[in-house]
């Protein structure tokens, strides 16, 4: 009987590190797979959004380094960590961007 009392007393806490987990952890987890690979993927040419908000080509890839162009004239290293995603080919040659308004609609805007 005293045994079933302390797993009585356990099984909240349990609960409570599961729901923790599942609801957290492995959904952090599943973004950061996704955005690893991405980043492996990504080729010469590609246009990216960086975490500054900056919109640049990928000219080459080093190990821990990418060579991105900012317009004509400027090239520069990026970290690979600070590479937030890839732009959509649409999105790339289109010059638009998609944004959920706090309605939850999506609105397309295009650059002016």
């Amino acid at each position: 009987m005293n045994a079933g009392n302390v797993l009585a007393q356990f099984l909240p806490l349990v609960v409570f590190v599961l729901i923790f987990y599942f609801l957290f952890i492995r959904p952090q987890q599943t973004r950061a797979k996704r955005h690893k690979e991405m980043i492996e993927s990504l080729q010469k040419g590609d246009k990216i959004v960086t975490s500054g908000g900056f919109i640049v080509e990928i000219v080459s890839s080093e190990e821990e380094f990418l060579r991105v162009r900012l317009n004509d004239e400027t090239i520069a290293r990026l970290s690979k960590e600070y590479v937030a995603r890839k732009m959509d080919e649409e999105q790339a040659t289109s010059g638009k961007t998609e944004r959920q308004n706090e309605s939850g609609n999506v609105a397309k805007n295009s650059k002016k």
